[in-house]
């Protein structure tokens, strides 16, 4: 525990990895669980029943398993924060536990970057490789997508979901489910296109980004048939599209959910 600064609290019980570093005046719970190679740097507070993944950083003023500002289920016994491997949590970042809506359960996943002051509300599932910048916020419930990329200032409404790397700009208030892949600007957030930076980015060929854009302008913007029609034809006309596939899949998940989707107007 040579590891552990003197000014730190660190209540009987807690579980912290031998390689952790645990900097000054930090608050761990004694039911957290802290990993490998874990770097509280300092001020930082670890909440109830938080888990902190291997190679994780977090930064002064964090706080994180707090309880959920979902009134009535404020401060449950059962709450868990799950945070995953290798994320950057930086300054002031909050990350809240769950309620009895979501198995009491909020999960982040590895690779992050939660950039100042950036929040994730209670019950949230956030996927690999999620970018979440200055100030940008989700509400209770909100699923994001490995690769998402959440712009400074931008906010997500309780319960969206936002697909696979889409990309959701800054000042954006996102109201409605965001297809994987989608590009997201305005102020009350209209879908404009696709991520097709992100997508070169990540390694895809540009055949295959021609294709899914290609498929995107049929179903978002042709003028025959209706939005609910073109989508059941693309099932059919883009079946070989693994991408246009993975759209499709998730546009009929949010109608399932009764939940509403995000289309280019």
């Amino acid at each position: 525990m040579t590891n552990i600064h003197p000014s730190a609290v660190v209540e009987n019980g807690a579980k912290i990895a031998a390689s952790a570093k645990i900097g000054p005046f930090c608050y761990i719970s004694s039911e957290a669980e802290i990993g490998e190679n874990v770097n509280l740097i300092a001020r930082v507070s670890i909440l109830g029943k938080t888990s902190v993944g291997e190679g994780t950083v977090v930064f002064p003023g964090a706080c994180l398993g707090g309880g959920p500002q979902d009134h009535g289920n404020e401060f449950q016994p059962q709450a868990r924060l799950i945070i995953g491997k290798r994320n950057v949590i930086r300054e002031n970042v909050t990350m809240h536990a769950g309620t009895p809506k979501e198995h009491f359960t909020t999960v982040v996943g590895d690779d992050g970057m939660f950039m100042v002051n950036s929040h994730v509300a209670h019950d949230c599932v956030v996927g690999n490789n999620v970018i979440m910048t200055n100030n940008a916020v989700i509400g209770g419930h909100v699923h994001l997508g490995d690769g998402v990329i959440l712009g400074g200032n931008s906010a997500v409404h309780q319960f969206c979901h936002i697909g696979r790397k889409a990309m959701i700009g800054g000042l954006s208030g996102v109201e409605r489910d965001v297809i994987p892949f989608g590009i997201v600007t305005g102020d009350r957030g209209r879908l404009r296109g696709l991520n097709v930076v992100g997508l070169k980015r990540s390694g895809i060929d540009e055949h295959t980004v021609k294709a899914v854009s290609h498929a995107f302008m049929y179903i978002f913007k042709g003028k025959e048939d209706t939005f609910d029609v073109r989508v059941e034809k693309a099932k059919t006309k883009y079946a070989d599209n693994e991408m246009v596939m993975e759209q499709l899949r998730f546009i009929e998940e949010s109608l399932h959910g009764r939940r509403k989707i995000m289309t280019a107007e």
